[in-house]
């Protein structure tokens, strides 16, 4: 028995180690392999297709005829792109990739279909997600910004890039304005005899700081600064959208679209849904997706799962 427990015990720690090595060696090799984006291009044609045949066989009790496989040849190409913006629009990694492949093969009598769904963030990173559209317009190719739930902030700057946007009719739009907010915890520590030492090159280099003792000098630059976006921000859209009353909309309000309809700030009130089923029977439409890289960890751990567990 005594020699069973060992060899067991043996049997164990070796184990440890080997599934250790598989780790470690996985996820080198995985780190090794520059990962390629991977695009899935789905058909909504077909889908469309699948769902009428569907309820023509469940419903009516008839049998949908197949259609000839080059019937839509000769057809414009819509290409269907999703945006769900977070505080960082971090989708724009992605958006990047895709609008890349679509520049690749669409012609001008094509058509580009944004959903986006954005409460804004970061000024910097929404101001790439709408020059990523710009490129689209660049080309000559018309882009459409569908809008169902919210184009907020940075939101709207994407939106407003697009020859033509349509939201449903509670979708929020608007909040063309500029906001910045920290607490100062200066007095709380001073309150309880903790010094903070805050050291700058550059007179601005902070202007309102988290810990440090804010002055007035530096509250005006950091106004001055948040002026400074509000004006690009209000230029860039007046740009795109030069139908506008600037001064009316520019005051960081938000408005349902369909009030949003007679500022000018959308062009048609109308669902996502609405404007594809009318388009596929016209346009050969295509959804592209590239999916979010995977993180570190997974890496790591997900090829030597593949090896512990091959069929699982």
């Amino acid at each position: 028995m005594e020699f069973l427990s060992q060899y067991g015990l043996f049997f164990l720690k070796s184990l440890t180690v080997v599934i250790a090595f598989l780790v470690i060696f996985a996820g080198f090799f995985a780190l090794s392999r520059k990962p390629k984006p991977k695009l899935e291009i789905t058909s909504l044609n077909e889908h469309y297709e699948h769902l009428h045949s569907l309820m023509n066989k469940e419903i009516l009790g008839q049998k949908t005829p197949k259609k000839k496989k080059n019937k839509n040849a000769k057809q414009p190409t819509l290409y269907v792109l999703d945006f769900h913006g977070d505080i960082k629009a971090s989708q724009v990694e992605q958006l990047r990739d895709e609008i890349t492949a679509i520049l690749c093969t669409a012609k001008p009598e094509d058509e580009v279909l944004v959903r986006l769904d954005s409460p804004g963030g970061i000024v910097n990173s929404y101001g790439l997600a709408a020059s990523q559209l710009q490129r689209i317009r660049d080309k000559n190719i018309p882009l459409t910004v569908s809008i169902d739930k919210i184009a907020a902030s940075g939101g709207y700057l994407m939106a407003c890039v697009a020859n033509r946007i349509i939201a449903a009719p509670f979708a929020i739009i608007g909040s063309i304005g500029v906001v910045a907010q920290i607490p100062n915890l200066h007095r709380w520590l001073k309150k309880h005899d903790v010094d903070i030492e805050l050291l700058t090159a550059g007179e601005y280099k902070r202007t309102l700081t988290l810990l440090g003792e804010n002055t007035e000098k530096g509250r005006k630059k950091f106004q001055e600064d948040l002026e400074k976006i509000h004006t690009a921000f209000r230029n860039y859209i007046a740009t795109n959208r030069d139908q506008l009353d600037m001064d009316k909309i520019a005051t960081g309000e938000h408005w349902l679209a369909k009030d949003a309809l007679e500022l000018n700030l959308v062009d048609k009130l109308s669902t996502s849904d609405e404007y594809l089923l009318d388009k596929v029977s016209t346009y050969k439409a295509f959804k592209l997706t590239i999916p979010p890289k995977t993180s570190l960890a997974n890496k790591l751990l997900k090829p030597a799962l593949r090896f512990m567990h091959p069929w699982g």
